[in-house]
């Protein structure tokens, strides 16, 4: 399948293939990282071949943490297009310092962020709206203190649950989203996402400690419950 190199182009189909039949690898030999490393400098002297090879290694993948960060097949398979288009223009910026995946899943957080960036600002709520409140000794603001955990799949259901969570995280900032997804969906560790979004890893901790909360607080609020 042939990459196409032209911005705002798709990738294109072939008798309508799904996103995941166009991702299916067709070599089922992994490149190694040195292997990785010599496609990219195939890539540099504009080998098509080289980046196609990239392309089938790391297509799903950079789907995969598109959709899951922008929440829709039409942005994540822009986003992917993007990505090869800058990997092709720009792969002579990659010095080797670090794995290829690593600078690789930079470019793919990056193209996320701008479009997250572009979407209306008037969606994002206020953090300690629904973060919880203490009194001078420590204690709840709200007493007494409910566990309504365990209401979730009672009250709501497996699909009205993730329409809840899916419409908070869209309330978050998009770095702030970008830090729960990438950590609690896609299961990357703190020092990757502080080097894909410029971010120490305290501060990771920190966004992702006090998005946690905000999530728990939109959820409190939709069982009846107080945030607080």
């Amino acid at each position: 399948m042939a990459v196409e190199l032209k911005r705002k182009a798709r990738v294109p189909k072939q008798r309508q293939q799904t996103t995941k039949e166009r991702l299916a690898p067709t070599d089922p030999a992994q490149p190694s990282v040195q292997d990785e490393r010599l496609l990219v400098q195939r890539v540099k002297a504009g080998d098509q071949q080289a980046l196609e090879i990239l392309y089938r290694r790391f297509g799903s993948r950079v789907y995969r943490q598109a959709i899951a960060l922008v929440g829709n097949e039409a942005e994540a398979e822009e986003i992917m297009q993007d990505v090869f288009l800058t990997l092709y223009e720009k792969a002579n910026t990659f010095r080797g310092d670090a794995a290829f995946s690593t600078w690789f899943f930079r470019l793919t957080v990056n193209a996320a962020l701008t479009r997250l960036r572009r979407r209306r600002r008037n969606r994002e709520v206020p953090f300690d709206d629904y973060l919880p409140k203490y009194q001078p000794d420590g204690h709840h603001l709200v007493q007494p203190v409910v566990d309504w955990s365990n209401d979730l799949e009672k009250r709501l259901g497996t699909k009205e649950l993730r329409r809840i969570l899916h419409q908070a995280l869209d309330q978050l900032s998009p770095v702030d989203k970008s830090v729960v997804v990438l950590s609690d969906l896609e299961g990357i560790s703190n020092r990757e996402i502080g080097e894909a979004l410029g971010l120490t890893v305290p501060a990771v901790k920190t966004r992702l400690h006090r998005a946690r909360l905000f999530l728990r607080g939109k959820l409190a609020v939709t069982l009846g419950h107080s945030p607080y």
